[in-house]
């Protein structure tokens, strides 16, 4: 049996192609008992719009692509559902690439997204501004989402205010009493203010010499590595605040293993709140980045910027708040 067409919904539904053609795209211009009568008749004869025939018709895809950092990091999972949730009420289907299979493979995804031809294109997580991006960027509306770089011309930023997040952290630690207090840093924009924030935070209240910086690398065994290096320092922090959730999370089994007891012995605060925060057996305090308000507002601004692509481009920033939880506590010891 032949596939059911579009003239034979509209025969069966008793109006014009064009009139199904209105009501399969959302339309408002037409009436209810005609627009029933159309989904009727697609639901009875089992037709399926064809995606290729119709967006040579519209000049659209009525896809988005999405590159992120890395699919790995489960950050991303409330701003995709943040960002598909409104795309979705838009009518936009999101194309998923890895940026870090991007990077193993020598290749550039974006440029699959132009050859694609897609709608519009979200930057997710700090990625480099490479030649493909920028110029994928040129040709195609772009938002990047919870991240500040790159910076491109005609290219809208939606963030969390890394900066404040930070201070929400670290004040937090200093007013349960702790004065050894440590950050594991990240790397990129990102990583320098949330860094940033620490060092003034400690230096506004007289704690700049026994605070320390150290390196991580956004995984969970770059902040158990860092963690380790940390305990084994002549004075160990009694508080760490780590560049993200899943640092948090190594930096807390390397202080289990040292036989230490957290937040009795250790306090450490996350960035973030992933799913990983809220496990029961974690329950991390860290700071909520509003990833999910991050994703629906990158979504529309990417269909504002869709609509007018040589508006000039600027950056949002979602406030952060502090979810205090069982990793923190005032120190055993002065």
């Amino acid at each position: 049996m032949r596939a059911p067409t579009i003239r034979d919904v509209a025969e069966h539904a008793g109006v014009s192609k064009s009139l199904v053609s209105l009501v399969l795209r959302g339309s408002e211009q037409v009436r209810p008992e005609k627009r029933q009568a159309v989904l009727a008749a697609v639901e009875e004869l089992g037709y399926r719009p064809n995606a290729a025939a119709r967006s040579l018709s519209e000049r659209r895809t009525r896809s988005v692509g999405v590159l992120l950092n890395d699919l790995r990091n489960p950050w991303f999972v409330e701003l995709l559902d943040g960002l598909g949730s409104r795309l979705h009420e838009r009518g936009l289907h999101m194309l998923l690439a890895d940026g870090r299979l991007n990077r193993r493979l020598g290749d550039d995804l974006s440029r699959t997204f132009t050859e694609l031809r897609v709608d519009g294109l979200v930057a997710v997580g700090t990625l480099p501004a490479s030649d493909e991006l920028r110029a994928a960027a040129g040709h195609i509306p772009t938002v990047v989402a919870g991240a500040r770089e790159p910076v491109l011309p005609y290219v809208d930023v939606v963030a969390g205010d890394d900066a404040h997040g930070a201070r929400l952290a670290t004040e937090h630690l200093v007013e349960l009493g702790h004065r050894r207090i440590a950050h594991i840093a990240g790397q990129g924009v990102v990583g320098e203010l949330r860094r940033t924030a620490f060092e003034t935070v400690v230096r506004e209240h007289g704690l700049a010499d026994l605070a320390t910086v150290e390196q991580g690398d956004l995984t969970e065994e770059g902040g158990y590595r860092a963690m380790v290096r940390l305990l084994n320092a002549p004075e160990p922090p009694t508080a760490v605040f780590a560049f993200n959730d899943i640092a948090c999370v190594g930096a807390l089994s390397a202080a289990e293993e040292s036989g230490l007891h957290v937040p009795r012995d250790l306090s450490l605060v996350g960035y973030d709140n992933t799913y990983l925060a809220r496990l029961r057996h974690l329950w991390l305090t860290t700071v909520d980045s509003a990833s999910h308000d991050i994703g629906r507002r990158a979504a529309q601004h990417l269909l504002d910027r869709m609509a007018n692509p040589a508006r000039p481009g600027e950056t949002v920033l979602s406030p952060p708040t502090l979810q205090v939880r069982g990793t923190t506590g005032p120190p055993s010891t002065p």
